[in-house]
């Protein structure tokens, strides 16, 4: 899988996913009425406003950016139904050719670790069947719990050709409270998942990169700098750009000479684009264009930073 979100990226010349974190204030009431007039104001009716309101949006954005990334809290907090709107997201998104990231950010170990690893990237048998549960592409993992919480993950990456990305360095302001600490005195506990990661990643490699990914904010250019240099064959998946405050020169050294090594995420600032005033002209009945937009310029803006 890490071989065809690398290809896309290369022939999109768009290493960009769009982050599908749909809060019900980002939808366009005529959507949400539409909804809730089948439905009802009932947790069916949202989850069936989340899901039009993505599938607007992947209508326009497939054919031009490599991935998305489902953030399913947005989609659990609606319950039973928000979690369908979150499987008929991905199949749609898959349907349209998208590589699908699904920011899951699982953490255990033993069995629970592996009842997730197959819930998101890989299957489980009923009787004499198999099944496919979420069947995302990729899944974003926590490491704290250590190799025991990864080991699930990697077995299953094997299996199924498909990938994670472990949390490194988030772009969360109080993300240095745990993760910049110094272990013994020598370095950041960042660093130490760094190595950690790279070690794993040597267990699942692709052609050129391993399918074992890192999630490194881009609000920390210059600790994404070192870990760029410990993580040379692992896919960095930076969020942070735009909202968050990264911008696109904090984006060089996350990449290698290559032109290849990360992938930036954009979430509000690409669904929510007809609400900011440089997309308002587009309105909320064209939402979805807006995104478009928005994208495309995101893409020239990073391009012209890594270039």
């Amino acid at each position: 899988m890490i071989q065809k979100l690398i290809q896309k990226i290369q022939k999109l010349e768009a290493p960009v996913v769009v982050g599908l974190d749909p809060m019900l204030n980002y939808i366009p009431d005529w959507i949400t009425k539409r909804a809730f007039e089948e439905f009802g104001e009932t947790l069916e009716g949202a989850a069936e406003a989340v899901y039009q309101f993505n599938k607007g949006i992947i209508d326009v954005i497939y054919d031009i950016v490599p991935a998305v990334k489902p953030q399913i809290a947005m989609y659990e907090q609606f319950g039973i139904e928000g979690l369908k709107a979150y499987q008929r997201t991905i199949t749609y998104a898959k349907e349209k050719g998208l590589v699908v990231i699904g920011d899951v950010k699982r953490g255990d170990i033993g069995s629970t670790s592996a009842a997730y690893a197959a819930a998101h990237l890989g299957k489980v048998k009923v009787g004499g069947n198999f099944y496919y549960p979420f069947d995302e592409d990729f899944a974003t993992v926590n490491p704290y719990l250590g190799t025991d919480g990864i080991q699930p993950f990697l077995d299953v990456c094997k299996e199924e050709k498909k990938g994670i990305f472990v949390l490194v360095k988030t772009s969360n302001p109080s993300s240095g409270e745990f993760q910049d600490r110094f272990i013994d005195g020598e370095k950041p506990l960042y660093e130490i998942v760094g190595e950690f990661v790279n070690k794993w990643g040597e267990q699942v490699m692709g052609e050129h990169y391993s399918y074992i990914g890192a999630v490194v904010g881009a609000t920390y250019p210059k600790m994404g700098e070192v870990l760029r240099k410990l993580m040379p064959k692992t896919y960095i998946l930076v969020p942070g750009y735009g909202a968050q405050g990264g911008q696109a020169k904090d984006l060089v050294p996350y990449f290698n000479e290559d032109g290849l090594g990360a992938i930036v995420n954009s979430s509000r600032g690409i669904i929510a684009a007809y609400k900011n005033e440089k997309y308002q002209s587009f309105g909320a009945e064209n939402y979805a264009d807006a995104s478009r937009k928005a994208a495309l310029d995101m893409i020239e803006d990073i391009n012209s930073a890594v270039r």
